[in-house]
């Protein structure tokens, strides 16, 4: 049996179902998978990626994988800047860095808290690679999966990265970095390395893949798409007229249009302004819940043009998100053009659980028209269509059937394809198929000749 087919056959029979698994030869897979997952966020960080991350080693704890968290002090917290060093929660050990946030709301102190935090996981992996098998690093901080590799080099780990943001393309785009700087090609040439040795490569849109393949065609093969999620059990739809939130912000007899989450450089914030610019003599509300580099600018604007139809709010603690994600009548996503591809908006699925209509703004190649198309729960509008925006905000004020519709077909198309539950499955998958090529590369060559 040649290796290649080896391997194949002991992915099968390691994912199969029982029903399947009983026509099957039985096989007994070497190793169980022992994970260490490398974040900066996690709660009770409310940084996205953190939370998300929280769900999905939840999902694969409660699978029988046995899990560590490697993550940092809490920068970005409501109730409390420090958290324990150790500490369990749902049969996933979690361990902290003792190295704290600093400046977290500026672009150098970001890139200061990755860099202390990303040699902290190096020390960190020096220790603790011998009580696992596979390594997860994600890209927060960007140049994390770094460490996957040199955890590769020195320990033979197999590890599998996800890229939650393309770098230095975001960089690029944004304007930050030169495309021919020493930076840009430097950083091109670490990740071409990364991805080279990773066992698995998780990205969280098709056009993510493309740019990767684009970068790299020799990883085409271990590049899955495999999307974020939300939980339809946390987000429950609450009408509003029911909804405390919306009585505390006086939401409940304005049609309310929410943009919830970060409002940061890769985000189109104009199209929204524009829009509102052309609904202020109406009875229609925007409300912006979160932080990001764009958000004071907005303010600003708002202020400037005399606007009264604009409600900011800040971040709100988990056990808010299910009332404020539900005291709208219409949730906003968006993606500034020139970022298309290079990062993924997660309040999207959010706003899917939430049961109400989304309105999208993005490029025209975007994937998240080919969602909203397919859950046939909103409308997407190319960036700087403010007037578009406008006339479906006042198309659905004056219909909310309509709207009530959208938002019903969107929760259960989410139901069914982004539950932590779907997703955790997908990822398993590749967990499993990197221990398995990492046993088969150390099974005597008599067996797969």
């Amino acid at each position: 049996m040649r290796l290649n087919e080896w391997i194949n056959n002991k992915f099968v029979q390691s994912i199969s179902t029982p029903r399947e698994a009983e026509n099957q030869p039985r096989l007994k897979t070497q190793k169980a998978i022992k994970l260490s997952v490398l974040t900066q966020f996690f709660p009770p960080d409310y940084a996205p990626t953190g939370q998300l991350i929280e769900e999905l080693v939840k999902q694969l704890g409660q699978q029988g994988v046995d899990i560590e968290v490697f993550t940092s002090q809490p920068g970005y917290a409501f109730q409390s800047q420090t958290a324990p060093a150790v500490e369990w929660a749902d049969r996933v050990r979690i361990q902290r860095s003792r190295t704290a946030q600093l400046w977290p709301g500026r672009i150098r102190g970001k890139a200061v808290n990755g860099v202390l935090y990303t040699l902290r996981a190096l020390l960190y992996m020096l220790r603790a690679w011998r009580r696992n098998n596979v390594l997860l690093v994600t890209t927060a901080p960007p140049f994390l999966p770094v460490i996957g590799y040199l955890a590769y080099l020195l320990f033979r780990l197999p590890y599998v990265c996800i890229l939650y943001d393309l770098y230095p393309d975001i960089a690029i785009a944004l304007g930050v970095v030169s495309r021919h700087s020493w930076l840009a090609r430097m950083w091109n040439a670490i990740n071409r390395q990364v991805w080279l040795k990773a066992k698995g490569i998780v990205v969280l849109s098709p056009a993510m893949k493309q740019k990767i393949v684009a970068h790299c065609p020799e990883v085409a093969d271990k590049v899955s798409v495999i999307h974020s999620w939300a939980n339809p059990d946390a987000i429950v739809p609450i009408p509003k007229e029911e909804n405390w939130f919306a009585h505390e912000y006086n939401l409940v007899n304005k049609f309310t249009v929410l943009y919830s989450g970060n409002m940061g450089r890769c985000h189109d914030i104009d199209t929204m302004l524009e829009a509102a610019k052309q609904l202020q003599d109406e009875p229609i509300q925007f409300v912006c819940i979160g932080g990001g580099a764009k958000r004071e600018e907005l303010i600003r604007d708002v202020n400037r043009l005399g606007l009264n139809n604009f409600t900011f709010l800040p971040y709100q603690d988990k056990q808010v998100l299910p009332h404020s994600l539900t005291a709208c009548d219409l949730s906003l996503v968006s993606v500034d053009a020139i970022t298309e591809g290079l990062v993924v908006p997660s309040k999207l699925y959010s706003a899917l659980a939430s049961g109400r209509p989304i309105a999208v703004v993005c490029s025209q190649s975007s994937y998240l028209r080919e969602i909203i198309a397919e859950a046939d729960c909103g409308s997407a509008f190319d960036n700087g269509d403010g007037q578009g925006l406008a006339q479906f905000i006042r198309f659905l004020s004056r219909d909310p059937q309509i709207g009530e519709r959208m938002g019903k077909a969107g929760r259960q198309y989410m139901r069914s394809h982004f539950t932590p539950k779907v997703i955790s499955q997908q990822y398993l998958r590749v967990l499993q198929q990197a221990v398995l090529f990492d046993e088969v590369m150390t099974v005597p060559q008599s067996n797969v000749k």
